[in-house]
This record gives C-alpha cells, structure tokens and sequence, in this order.
C-alpha cells in the first residue's frame, strides 16, 4: 500500500513538474512579450504534416477528381462575368430599348439562387488542401490507412495534450486580468497607472494568443495608431481584439453586457476608458458619433478600435464600412487583418455557433496564425463625404490582405435586402435607357 502510494505521489509530483515548465515556458515570455521560437517551430511541423497528408490524398483520389474539387473550392459552383451592367448590355442593344435586356436580369437572378456572393461570405471559408480536422469541408481520413492513422494522432494531441493546458492557461489569464485591473484600478489617476493599467492589458492579451498556439505576423509597426486617433479594421473575429490588443492598447466601442462578459467589461473600464452604451444608446448614432468625436479630441487618451463592417465575415473579403466612423473626424488608422486558414477556422459564424461553441473549436483548433499589416494614417480629403472616405479605406485594407471587396452591408446575415439596394439597380438600368434615347422617341426592339 504504501509503494502504491509512493508511487502515486512521484507521478503526481512529475506531471506537476512538467505543467510547471510549460506555465513558465508560456508565462515568462508573454510578461516580457518576447518569442522562443517555439510556435515557429510548431507551425512548420504542422505545414510538413499537411504537405504530407496533400501528397497521400494525391495518391488515393483520382488526380482528375482532386482537379475537379480545388477548381469548385476555389472558383465555387458559378463563373461569374466581371463586366458591368452598362457593358453586358450596351453588347445587346442598338441604340434602343431592347426586350431582351429582361434575360440579363434573369440570368443575375439564377446565379444569386444558385451561390450568390454574399452569404457565402457568412460560412467558413473552403479549403483547397484538408487540414486534419474533421470539422472543415473536406473529411478526407478514409483515404489511407496512413492518413487514419495521423488523423486520429492529432485528435488525441489536441484534445487530450493542447486542449486541457490552453482552457488551464484561458483560466490563468481571465483570473490574472480581473485581479491586476482591481488593483491597478485602486492606483492614484497618473502616468504611473497609465503604464501600469497598458502593460496589464497587454500581457493578457499576449497570454490570451498563446491560449490558442497562436503565431501572429506583425508588418509595418511603425504605422500603429496613435493616442487621439481611430483604428479601422477588418473583422474576421471577436480574437480580432486580442491578436491587437497584444501589440497595443486601444479603446474599444461597444455595448455593455451583464453576466461574466460584464465582469471583464467592468475590471477593464477600472484601468481604460471604453467607450460603451447601453443597448438603448446604440440605436442613437447622433450619441454615439458625439462620445466618439470626444474621446479622440482627447489627445491624451488611447485610439478607438471599431470594426465598420458591423459583423464577422469569413475571412475572404471586406464588405461594406459603416460611415459613422468616418464622420467624426480625425485620423483613420487603416489595419489589415488575415488569418491562415490551414491551421483553424478563426471566423465566427454567430448565426450558426453560439459563444461557447465558438470557443470550444477555437480551443481544438491547431493553431490560429495570421498576418497584421498596420497601413498608412488616412485622413478625409476636402469635399470628400464619408461614404466616398470608408471604401477609400475599405479599398486600401483590402487590397492589402488580399481580400474581394463587396458594396453589400454585414447586415444582410441577419436582415433582408434594404429596398434602397434595389431600387439602385433600378434607377442605373433607367439611366441607361434614358441616355440610349429610347424613352421619348417611341423606339422598342
């Protein structure tokens, strides 16, 4: 009995020697925000892993099949034409009002039943190779036997190995914020609490990435934003936040929650100003656009993060930018946010996938690795409104990731097309036929 449980003790006693290591592995360096090299390390054995696992699907489908499918995960199921409603037609018609310009219509409608290029943008993004996780598009394990056998290894890693020590670590860092912002939040307002409160905020948020394995790319740092200034960026996720968070200190614009969320909100508006409504304030932008317009005149205080797209979008185009943003004056801090899908789904399908869903596979997930590319400050031009301003944005950050850019609104996830949209369309064909002269002079082909 007693070797039994000498033997319990020294096993116990090493699997707390080795969580120790890694908590220090982890902790140390995200205080002093410096890297190992060891998600470096990781990420190339997981993109060996993956160029192993293309050439064994290679080997077990068809080459003509496994053409077929990467030409429809990356071209989707309707080749579409990039001309303009004014040069499709102006091919069919001469001079006049022509009845077969109803066929252009139809043939828009058949492609917007069949994949239209909106709501696509509101599931995961398809991926050409399969990463190992059973959950993206292309389930590929029955291949081989080989490619079982992997499969089935890495759900044992993330699951039994990389899970239990990222919710561990998730715990350490939400305990560790809560308790440093309610004792910094007691200091005397000052430059030293100003110091003290950034570097709280962004070791927990250095340690909120290295929750997730993740491998963050940071191009250009020195346009970050500055005090008094707006951050506009993409929006792929609520990690959006953290990834920046951990190499700067911003105030966010939001609406104020209740429950466990409302206790972080409250612990971090001890230390930062945020700019936060309640749900009934949101609905006044006039209020809204008054609290940001103060904030930024305060040269002193930290720059405003906004996403203008209003929603998630899964990582492969920029759709519209609200104009309350780009009405407030100021200077604009364009940021570029892309995320590697190889290595985990980090869009968040809020239509689909509750909170805690979300971060469940977040969690399980490989890895989340992505590029930030802080851009040029950007100001609004004489005689320029604030539509024109937000796609000059949208246009740079775009291009930038390498994503579409799409005129449509993030809202259309959850609301159906405004009619304005509609009657758009309708008033360009208009004009179009008004400029043929074919109204008033009686012509119809």
């Amino acid at each position: 009995m007693e070797e039994n449980t000498e033997g319990y003790g020294l096993a116990e006693g090493k699997i707390l020697l080795i969580w120790t290591i890694l908590f220090v592995v982890v902790l140390l360096p995200s205080v002093f925000r410096i890297s190992l090299g060891i998600s470096h390390f990781y990420v190339k054995i997981l993109i060996t892993m993956f160029e192993w696992a293309t050439l064994k699907i290679e080997e077990g489908v068809k080459k003509q099949k496994a053409m077929a499918l990467e030409n429809l995960i990356s071209t989707g199921i309707i080749q579409r034409d990039k001309t303009s409603m004014e040069e499709e037609l102006a091919g069919q018609r001469g001079g006049c009002f022509n009845l077969a310009d109803v066929m252009y219509f139809f043939k828009k409608g058949c492609e917007a039943v069949a994949e239209d290029e909106v709501t696509q943008r509101f599931s995961s993004e398809e991926l050409v190779s399969w990463n190992l996780l059973s959950r993206t598009n292309a389930n590929l394990h029955h291949v081989s036997w080989h490619l079982t056998v992997v499969w089935v290894i890495g759900i044992l890693i993330r699951y039994c190995l990389l899970m239990p020590f990222r919710i561990c670590l998730a715990v350490f860092t939400i305990l560790l914020l809560i308790s440093a912002t309610t004792v910094v939040g007691q200091f005397p307002n000052g430059r030293v609490k100003h110091w003290v409160a950034n570097q709280v905020q962004m070791i927990c948020a250095t340690l909120g990435v290295r929750c997730l394995s993740g491998l963050v790319h940071f191009h250009n740092r020195e346009n970050r934003p500055q005090e008094g200034g707006i951050c506009v960026a993409n929006h792929t996720s609520p990690l959006d936040v953290l990834i920046l968070a951990s190499d700067g200190c911003y105030s966010l614009v939001g609406q104020t929650h209740g429950g466990f969320l409302g206790l972080i909100q409250k612990s971090c508006m001890q230390t930062t100003q945020h700019v936060l409504f309640e749900r009934s304030e949101m609905k006044d932008r006039h209020l809204v656009r008054k609290k940001i317009r103060e904030h930024i005149a305060d040269k002193a205080k930290l720059p405003i993060l906004i996403f203008p797209e209003g929603t998630c979008i899964n990582n492969t185009s920029v759709m519209m930018f609200k104009k309350g943003s780009f009405e407030v004056g100021g200077t604009i801090h364009p940021v570029a946010i892309k995320y590697d899908p190889r290595f985990g789904d980090a869009f968040w399908n809020s239509t689909k996938h509750s909170m805690m869903t979300y971060i469940f596979n977040t969690l399980s997930s490989w890895a989340i690795v992505c590029n930030v590319w802080y851009l040029p400050p950007m100001v609004k031009e004489e005689e320029e409104d604030a539509v024109h301003f937000a796609n000059r944005v949208k246009a740079v950050i775009a291009a930038r990731a390498g994503m579409s850019v799409l005129p449509w609104d993030g809202g259309l996830k959850r609301k159906k097309v405004k009619e304005s949209f509609k009657e758009e369309q309708q008033k360009k064909y208009c004009q179009l036929v008004i400029e043929n002269g074919s109204v008033g002079n009686g012509n119809v082909c």
